[in-house]
């Protein structure tokens, strides 16, 4: 099983790229990844799992934008995305990913680590109609 300190050693080869990280707490890291993309990715080791989450936006105000940008999310899940998922949590829409820890090497890690800052970095712009909205 994957440890913290070995997660810590995955983020510091994504930093050798470009990226920065910074430990929150024991088992809980915010990397930024730089570029143009500014959004801050969140590494949470609980095992059995190590969790990606990146809040994306602030939900529309409840009516026909939220109902819109909700079906997005969900055709976005079923068409573009590979791993993870866009869900809501509370008021916020969030990008979460999970890998298992019992099996976890670092190209699986850089997959979906990148899988999620393409994504975003694709969908962003068109999320920006629903931001505007508001």
């Amino acid at each position: 099983m994957v440890t913290p300190e070995q997660i810590e050693g995955f983020l510091g080869r994504l930093a050798s790229e470009g990226s920065t990280y910074e430990e929150i707490e024991p088992g809980l890291w915010k990397v930024q990844p730089g570029g143009e993309l500014d959004l801050t990715v969140v590494v949470h080791h609980s095992p059995p799992v190590v969790v990606l989450r990146v809040k994306v936006m602030e939900l529309p105000a409840k009516g026909t934008e939220a109902d819109r940008l909700c079906r997005r999310l969900l055709e976005l899940n079923a068409t573009d995305l590979l791993h993870g998922s866009y869900g809501i949590q509370g008021s916020e829409v969030v990008l979460t990913e999970a890998l298992e820890l019992s099996h976890l090497d670092f190209e699986e890690f850089l997959a979906s680590y990148e899988s999620i800052t393409l994504s975003l970095a694709g969908h962003l712009r068109e999320f920006s109609t629903y931001r505007e909205a508001r």
